[in-house]
């Protein structure tokens, strides 16, 4: 080996050092650029996790508050919707009971203007029509008649007949006035009542009673002739009547 082979031999290791080192350094450098780079992004997808948990935080808090409120409102609707129904059923209980009382009303004016209105009666087979005052007092009187009450019958047959001139029901009313003037021994004014009944209606029903009471009155006042005469008319006017039965007894036994 020459010299100047020599010389050059150190010289060449050293430019292999130097660019061995320098191959080493830059060999570093790009490892640390590498894990400087990897640090960046994973701070960057940290970031970026932390910022969509923070806005799926921020999404759960504002459903949650929806939520809430929705909630919150369907508690509202079901309370006004209760009370809403329950002032429908308030409002149904009082046109219930509305209802009732303009029925019981129009109940009330139907009975009451049922006591103006004429209604159709029969009594002692004679067929017409009353006002309801008139039936009224007249079977007033004659539930007095009936309880053994004579003098106050008699005031109420009397009364009735000067109320009531033109009822249907004044043959019975004399008729049963006659009754109890007979029941108080005032022949005459009974006597009177049966004949003005039996001049209206000689047909009437109670015509042969009126006739036996008129006969009984005579017998009463001691007028046997008078007596004698009113039972045969009635035997002549009423043959089949159950009162000629007893004018038959009446005529055998008077003198």
């Amino acid at each position: 080996m020459s010299a100047s082979s020599e010389l050059r031999l150190p010289r060449l290791r050293g430019v292999c050092a130097a660019a061995l080192l320098a191959i080493t350094a830059t060999a570093s450098q790009a490892a640390l650029f590498s894990d400087d780079e990897a640090r960046r992004a994973i701070l960057e997808v940290r970031q970026r996790v932390d910022a969509m948990q923070q806005r799926h935080s921020d999404e759960m808090s504002q459903v949650r508050r929806s939520v809430l409120d929705l909630q919150q409102q369907i508690e509202s609707l079901r309370s006004d919707v209760a009370r809403l129904t329950g002032q429908n059923e308030q409002l149904v209980r009082e046109a219930s009971e509305l209802q009732r009382k303009q029925k019981d009303i129009a109940q009330g004016v139907d009975e009451r203007l049922r006591q103006f209105e004429p209604v159709q009666v029969t009594v002692d087979g004679q067929q017409f029509t009353a006002d309801p005052s008139e039936k009224r007092d007249f079977d007033a009187a004659l539930a007095q008649f009936r309880g053994g009450q004579f003098p106050e019958a008699r005031k109420a047959f009397a009364a009735f007949v000067n109320a009531y001139p033109k009822s249907g029901y004044v043959p019975s009313a004399r008729f049963w006035l006659g009754n109890t003037q007979y029941a108080g021994r005032d022949y005459k004014e009974a006597i009177a009542n049966f004949r003005s009944m039996l001049a209206a209606v000689p047909n009437h029903e109670r015509a042969p009673e009126a006739t036996l009471s008129i006969a009984n009155c005579q017998i009463e006042m001691k007028d046997t002739k008078a007596a004698r005469k009113t039972l045969e008319d009635l035997l002549k006017a009423y043959p089949n009547s159950e009162a000629a039965v007893a004018a038959k007894d009446r005529l055998a036994r008077l003198k």
